[in-house]
C-alpha cells in the first residue's frame, strides 16, 4: 500500500506528487500515457529543414488521425508525438455543438505543451460568484492562496513585473521579459488615451535568470529561442518533467507507473474512504488495483470527471462524490481566438533580437475600471507587436513587380496582433456525462461533452472585439485583420469546472481544501475544481491549489482525520 496515490502526471498532478514525496509520503504517479525521456523525444534541438513536410503533417493523417488536435495551435510534425491520436481515444458531442478536447497522454501531460502564461487569480475573481449569483461562492479567498502562488511561483520561476493591479496581483518573479520599441511605443499611447488600460509584459514561466534552486534540478536560464511546445531540452520552461517530477524523485518518495489508464476508484462502503483505484494496462488491458491512504485525482477536467462517473457504486449510483450531482457539470473554457491584427507605424530604425518566450499582456478592465456593455466579468489581451520580413510589403496596396522583390530584401513593417481571452459563466447544463452507447478500446463508456457559449459570453465576445479594433487603431495602428466569432469551446485548452469547489455539500464537490465533501481522503486540484474561470490562464491557481491540499492532507494524515 501507497500513503497517497496521484493519478495523473500534468501541471497539477506533478506539483502535488513533489508536496507529497516531500513531505515524506510513499507516493504513486499513475499515468495513462506512455514516459517520454527529454533527451530523446524533445525536438528543439533540430533544425527546421530536418523536419518532413516543412514541419506539416500530412493532410490525410491530420484528418483521419488528428481532427481534433489539430485545430492547436501548436501542432506539427516536431510536436504531433506530444497530442493524442483523436482515432484511439473518441468522445461524443451533439449535433450542432462541437467541443475540440485538446489532450496529450504521456509523462507530463499538457505541461510539456502549454504556453507558459502564469497569472494570480484575484479577490475579484474569487468573490465573483458571490457578487454577481452565477455559479456557487468560491470556499476560499485570495488571501488563503496567496502563500501557495508564492511558494508555486519560486518553484517554477515566473519572469513578470510588479504592477500594483488589483485585478492582477503581484507575485514573487523573476526579471520580467523586455518590451521591443514597438510595443513600448503601444505601451505610452494606449495608457494615455486609456485610462485604467495597461500594457504589460506578458508573465511566463519561462527562467528569464535560472535561481540556485532551479539549477539544482538541471535547469538553465532560457535561450530566447520561442520553440517551446518542442519541448526544452535546457529546463527553461517548467513542466512536470523538468521541474515537478526531478523534485519529487530526488526525495526517494515516488514510484511512476506509465501506461496505466484509471478507470474508478474503489471506496469503502463502511467508512466511506477511497481505498484505491483500478487501472487498466493501456497495452495488455489487463487490469490491476492499486490501494493507498490518499488519492490524488489530477485528470484533467473532463477526464477527472469521467474517473469520478465512473466511479459508482451502490451507494453513490450517480458517480463517486456526487451527492450534489454537480460532477461533470459547470464546464468552462475561456472565449479564445478573438484576435485582431494591424500594421503599426514603429519605429523604423529599431529591431530587437532572440525570440522572447513571451508577448504582452492586458490585463482585465471591464467591470474593475470600465463599466461592461450588458455582461458581467470580463476579459484580457494577450499579444505583441513583431517587425515583419520584406516579403509582408505585399500587404500594402500598390507594391508589386519590382518594388515587391526589391522589399523582399528589406526589413518589413510591424505588425500589431492582440486576441482576447474572455471569462465563461458556470453553467451546471455545459456538461460531461458517459455515453455508455460507445464504448473505447478499453471497454470504457468514452465522455460525451456538451458545452455551449451563452448571451453572457456572446455579449462580451462582441466588446472584445470592438475594443481590440480601437485598442490598435488608438494606438496608431491599421488593422488588416479581425476574426468574426470565437473559437470552439475547448480550444482555449483551460476546460475547467466539473468538479467544483464550494461551501456547501448540496451543490458542489469539493471543499475549501479541495478535499470532496462525501469522500474524506479524495482530493481533486485539477481544472475541475474551479468555481469561475476567470480570465486568467489558470496553470498557476491549478499548482496552487495541489500545493495547498498536497499539505492539508498530510496533516489530516498526521491528526488522523482522514
Amino acid at each position: 500500500m501507497f500513503d497517497a496515490i496521484v493519478i495523473g502526471s500534468g501541471m497539477s498532478g506533478g506539483i502535488a506528487a513533489k508536496e507529497l514525496c516531500e513531505r515524506g509520503l510513499k507516493v504513486l504517479m499513475l499515468e495513462r500515457g506512455n514516459n517520454v525521456d527529454p533527451a530523446t523525444d524533445y525536438t528543439d534541438t533540430l533544425m527546421p529543414w530536418e523536419f518532413p513536410n516543412n514541419n506539416m503533417v500530412p493532410e490525410d493523417e491530420a484528418q483521419n488521425d488528428y481532427y481534433v488536435q489539430s485545430q492547436c495551435y501548436a501542432f506539427s510534425e516536431a510536436t504531433k508525438k506530444f497530442w493524442v491520436k483523436d482515432s484511439d481515444h473518441p468522445y461524443s458531442t451533439p449535433e450542432g455543438k462541437p467541443f475540440s478536447w485538446i489532450r496529450g497522454y504521456h509523462v507530463g501531460g499538457r505541461s510539456i505543451m502549454w504556453g507558459r502564461q502564469a497569472y494570480r487569480l484575484s479577490d475579484i475573481d474569487f468573490e465573483a460568484n458571490a457578487k454577481d449569483g452565477h455559479g456557487c461562492d468560491w470556499p476560499i479567498r485570495y488571501d488563503d492562496l496567496k502563500p501557495w502562488y508564492d511558494h508555486v511561483e519560486k518553484f517554477i520561476g515566473v519572469a513578470g513585473t510588479k504592477e500594483g493591479l488589483p485585478q492582477l496581483p503581484d507575485g514573487e518573479f523573476l526579471p520580467g521579459w523586455e518590451m521591443n520599441d514597438a510595443e513600448k511605443q503601444s505601451k505610452a499611447v494606449v495608457e494615455a488615451k486609456f485610462e485604467g488600460r495597461k500594457v504589460i509584459i506578458g508573465r511566463n514561466a519561462n527562467l528569464s535568470v535560472a535561481q540556485p534552486w532551479h539549477e539544482e534540478l538541471g535547469r538553465n536560464s532560457c535561450q530566447n529561442r520561442s520553440i517551446c511546445d518542442r519541448g526544452c531540452s535546457f529546463g527553461a520552461m517548467h513542466s512536470t518533467l523538468t521541474s515537478s517530477l526531478p523534485a519529487a524523485e530526488r526525495t526517494g518518495n515516488l514510484t511512476l507507473v506509465t501506461d496505466a489508464i484509471v478507470h474508478s476508484i474503489i471506496q469503502d462502503p463502511k467508512t466511506g474512504k477511497a481505498t484505491g483505484v483500478r487501472v487498466i494496462d493501456r497495452n495488455t488491458k489487463a487490469g490491476t488495483t492499486y490501494e493507498a491512504k490518499v488519492v490524488f485525482l489530477n485528470a484533467s477536467a473532463i477526464a477527472s470527471a469521467v474517473i469520478l462517473l465512473n466511479s459508482a457504486n451502490e451507494a453513490n449510483p450517480r458517480g463517486l462524490a456526487n451527492g450534489s450531482d454537480q460532477v461533470g457539470r459547470n464546464l468552462m473554457d475561456h472565449i479564445y481566438s478573438l484576435s485582431t491584427a494591424g500594421l503599426f507605424p514603429g519605429p523604423k530604425d529599431s529591431y530587437y533580437k532572440g525570440r522572447r518566450p513571451t508577448g504582452i499582456y492586458i490585463p482585465r478592465y471591464r467591470n474593475v475600471t470600465e463599466q461592461a456593455d450588458g455582461y458581467v466579468r470580463g476579459y484580457g489581451y494577450q499579444g505583441g507587436i513583431m517587425r515583419l520580413d520584406g516579403r509582408a510589403m505585399g500587404m500594402q496596396p500598390g507594391v508589386i513587380g519590382a518594388d515587391l522583390k526589391a522589399a523582399a530584401r528589406k526589413i518589413g513593417p510591424w505588425l500589431a496582433y492582440i486576441s482576447g481571452f474572455g471569462e465563461m459563466l458556470p453553467n451546471p447544463d455545459n456538461r460531461v456525462t458517459l455515453n455508455t452507447s460507445r464504448k473505447d478500446k478499453w471497454g470504457m463508456a468514452i465522455p460525451h461533452i456538451e458545452c455551449v457559449q451563452g448571451p453572457n459570453e456572446k455579449a462580451m465576445s462582441s466588446q472584445i472585439l470592438a475594443d481590440g479594433k480601437a485598442l490598435i487603431e488608438a494606438a496608431g495602428g491599421m488593422v488588416v485583420s479581425q476574426t468574426t466569432d470565437p473559437g470552439v469551446p475547448g480550444l482555449g485548452i483551460h476546460e475547467m469546472g466539473t468538479a467544483r469547489m464550494g461551501k456547501d455539500p448540496k451543490t458542489s464537490v469539493l471543499n475549501q481544501y479541495n478535499q470532496a465533501h462525501e469522500v474524506p481522503n479524495l482530493f481533486c486540484t485539477d481544472g475541475a475544481a474551479m468555481s469561475s474561470s476567470g480570465c486568467q490562464n489558470p496553470s498557476l491557481t491549478y499548482m496552487a491549489l495541489s500545493a495547498r491540499a498536497a499539505d492539508h492532507a498530510v496533516q489530516f494524515l498526521k491528526e488522523g482525520v482522514i
